[in-house]
């Protein structure tokens, strides 16, 4: 197996996540917001030098997913803990629990298609990367509330932004119970149809 540059990337990435929270309890706001937008840089590195340079690998389509989720959801615990409120911003515990319960119930539903089913594929929808990118714009903006605490209306939209998370979280989560299971449905109804066949 061998390890390329995106692959690299991804695994900086998740090493950022340390020292991300080290900032994060340190109440260095500043520096946890330096560390989430390197991360981010990387993300969109790793992206862009995978497909222009051909660099995709099975390796990379689990690292890359895996190391912007445990970045996501560890920031969002992280950001939750009243303790560590340092000014600015927080992330509700509620919304974090929408999110990672969302995120859990996804697993398992999977799970449960490919063991009962056989589905394989699971393409994200839209609404879904539409609730990733405000999970992470909703992130920096309770950093950059936290690192610039005179800035009144980032603290008003870092807050609007979580409620808009909230609700598209519950939104996608819905309706990937409603899309997988529509796909069960539909393949019992082709294996059936292929044993009809047989006989």
């Amino acid at each position: 197996m061998t390890f390329t540059i995106p692959n690299l990337l991804s695994l900086l990435r998740m090493g950022l996540i340390p020292l991300f929270v080290i900032m994060v309890m340190n109440g260095d706001a500043p520096k946890a917001l330096l560390i989430f937008v390197v991360a981010g840089v990387t993300d969109a590195l790793d992206g862009f030098i995978a497909r222009f340079w051909k660099q995709q690998s099975l390796l990379g389509a689990y690292l890359d997913p895996m190391a912007d989720k445990l970045l996501l959801t560890t920031a969002y615990v992280v950001l939750s803990i009243p303790s560590l409120n340092h000014g600015g911003a927080q992330i509700p515990p509620w919304v974090t629990i929408l999110v990672i319960a969302r995120d859990v119930l996804i697993v398992v539903a999977a799970l449960v298609l490919h063991l009962a089913a056989g589905v394989r594929k699971f393409p994200p929808s839209v609404l879904s990367k539409i609730n990733t990118i405000l999970q992470v714009v909703a992130v920096a903006l309770v950093l950059v509330s936290g690192a610039f605490p005179s800035l009144r209306s980032v603290e008003l939209a870092a807050d609007a932004t979580l409620y808009l998370v909230a609700g598209l979280t519950v939104a996608s989560g819905l309706y990937y119970v409603y899309l997988y299971t529509y796909r069960a449905i539909r393949q019992e109804k082709k294996t059936e149809g292929l044993s009809d066949t047989r006989v």
